[in-house]
């Protein structure tokens, strides 16, 4: 009991010291806030940027392999300018994968491009051009929120249709119904059947389905060359159940060498990817950006820290005679270090919260004029509060130190 009286003591004489000292204490959190905003708003940043990034590459599928012509990590061994001269993959080459392969469930070609598209005066500009075979939901989930899908009649014919986006729909008709319309298209006239619904932001640069508008590839062959590396041609293929992407990599590589009748000792002319590709890079970048994040969090917080010591310092100075006072009254050493302990360490923890509440607010703002998902996660608070907790510890330390092992005697003496 007399050991808590003595911290419940120690606490209000801190507490007393805090409200009297406002300038002095306004001055401490201000430096403490901005050191524990500086790094815990990098770590946030960081975490909505590796969390997005993540959520970009968990998107393209964990059984799904992607042949192109340009790989997505580069292979020191082969030259950027012999990839430069292989050929993009072909509808014909995945018309003939899709018969010979054993391990895949299911496959799909698909070409992608920028495009404009307009109904009467309204535009959007720069959306996704996206053109697939008929089993690209076979490898890409998707719903429809109105009209319907291509039929297996339209997409073998051609049909001069389009699924729209949610966020292209709503541009281009806002209130109005907007299946049936005809919308302009690189000159195309093409009559909308459906609207997907709308996914959100799937990370940075990843929109989904919202900025997509959707052609049968059998319209779009009619149109433009297929075999144009400007329409960046891709064969998706979707493992089967137990089947792994070792095993199908394998086939899809024997089979496709053999359809371009590469000698054995020639290599590869294509590029297999896969999202593990993507993660692995990945790792070593979050390592390094979080590594800049303690780096240029530290230097603000170790700023931070050595005001709440100056000011500490001077706290100790300005109650010499206070402390010599308590002690000819009998008290301890421990009950002093305490006192100026937990002042230093209820300071570093205002300015921490205050500059988490700071972050948050801020998070709030940004999510709402940029529609992004900045979030202050329990892990950073947790981690800023313990920051600000040790910086008020390892600040406060000396001087409480010191004012625990001034002599009461010549402490009462003093003039200051």
């Amino acid at each position: 009991m007399i050991f808590f009286r003595l911290i419940r003591e120690s606490f209000i004489f801190s507490m007393q010291a805090i409200r009297v000292n406002k300038l002095r204490t306004f001055l401490t959190l201000l430096g403490i806030t901005i050191g524990i905003f500086a790094i815990i708003s990098v770590f946030t940043v960081l975490d909505w940027m590796e969390n997005s990034i993540r959520t970009s590459i968990a998107s393209l599928g964990n059984d799904i392999i992607y042949v192109q012509k340009w790989p997505w990590v580069f292979n020191p061994d082969v030259k950027w300018w012999e990839i430069m001269r292989w050929p993009v993959p072909t509808l014909e080459e995945y018309q003939k994968l899709k018969r010979r392969s054993k391990r895949a469930e299911g496959m799909c070609f698909m070409v992608s491009a920028n495009a404009n598209i307009s109904y009467h005066s309204n535009s959007v500009k720069d959306i996704a051009f996206v053109s697939a075979t008929k089993d690209f939901g076979d490898i890409r989930s998707f719903d429809i929120e109105k009209g319907r899908f291509f039929s297996d009649f339209e997409d073998q014919n051609g049909k001069n249709g389009v699924i729209l986006g949610h966020d292209i729909a709503k541009s281009l008709f806002d209130n109005i119904d907007p299946i049936g319309k005809r919308v302009t298209i690189r000159g195309k006239k093409l009559v909308v059947l459906g609207v997907f619904k709308k996914e959100g932001a799937g990370g940075i640069g990843d929109q989904g389905m919202d900025k997509v508008a959707f052609v049968p590839i059998n319209f779009v062959r009619n149109v433009v060359n297929l075999r144009s590396e400007s329409l960046n041609p891709i064969i998706m293929i979707k493992a089967k159940t137990g089947a792994s992407l070792l095993e199908l990599e394998d086939e899809i590589t024997g089979i496709l060498r053999s359809i371009r009748r590469l000698k054995p000792t020639a290599p590869d002319n294509f590029s297999i990817n896969q999202a593990s590709m993507l993660s692995q890079g990945m790792k070593s970048i979050f390592s390094m950006v979080n590594l800049a994040g303690w780096i240029i969090g530290g230097f603000s917080i170790l700023v931070g820290g050595f005001g709440i010591a100056n000011i500490m310092f001077v706290s100790v100075k300005e109650r010499t005679r206070i402390i010599g006072i308590q002690k000819s009254l009998g008290a301890k050493n421990s009950f002093i270090l305490q006192q100026f302990l937990y002042e230093s360490v209820i300071l570093s923890l205002l300015g921490g919260i205050l500059g988490l509440v700071i972050i948050y607010f801020g998070t709030l703002i940004i999510n709402h004029s940029q529609d992004l998902t900045i979030t202050l996660t329990l892990k950073n608070i947790i981690l800023g509060l313990s920051i600000s907790g040790v910086i008020g510890i390892l600040s406060g330390y000396t001087p409480a130190l010191r004012a625990s092992r001034l002599n009461p005697v010549e402490a009462m003496a003093s003039t200051f």
